[in-house]
């Protein structure tokens, strides 16, 4: 077994929890349903989380055939993992059967952590590419997580409603485009 095999296995896990805690979350709303106040960006916000757990678990398969690990580089790409982990943790609320949900409550009281975290998972990831190749990723890979931080910095800042329904197709949008133009196949 070659390192990146094996550290990918503690990758894979912690990405894969992340899309368990999304499902199991649209899971019990569906349970939930008859008690739960839907609200439509908590549920795209859940689709575009699952989305990313995706993109970035196919953008480490471009890590195969790095062979000079350390651990400290290792360190870097976990800590990209963790936190898509959390945000997958604070876009639906823990539910149970019978107790009235109200997501956009939990929206609301989460939001400042929720688009917190996003950006810690965009800084991470240009500094993971900084530290596995010395230097920021391509300008185009660089340009899109530079607008998603400013759109997330944007996010944690205000509550305004309007603008965190625009915020959420901005982002899924944003997302669409970045994997169709930098991770539609495997390189």
């Amino acid at each position: 077994m070659d390192a990146f095999s094996y550290l990918s296995v503690l990758l894979s896990i912690i990405v894969g929890l992340a899309i368990t805690q999304v499902l199991q979350g649209l899971r019990g709303l569906m349970l939930a349903r008859s008690s739960a106040t839907m609200y439509w960006p908590s549920l795209a916000w859940a689709i575009v989380l699952l989305v990313l757990d995706v993109q970035v678990w196919w953008a480490m398969y471009d890590l195969r055939l790095r062979q000079d690990w350390s651990f400290l580089g290792f360190s870097v790409l976990l800590a990209q993992t963790v936190p898509l982990y959390l945000l997958a943790g604070l876009v639906l609320p823990d539910i149970v059967v019978g107790e009235p949900v109200d997501l956009r409550r939990h929206y609301y009281a989460n939001h400042r952590w929720f688009y917190t975290l996003l950006v810690l998972l965009l800084v991470i990831s240009l500094g993971k590419s900084w530290m596995l190749h010395g230097a920021l990723p391509r300008t185009l890979d660089t340009g899109f997580q530079l607008i998603f931080i400013a759109a997330s910095l944007l996010g944690a800042w205000t509550a305004r409603e309007w603008l965190h329904k625009a915020l959420v197709i901005f982002s899924a949008t944003l997302v669409a485009a970045y994997i169709a133009m930098l991770f539609a196949h495997l390189r």
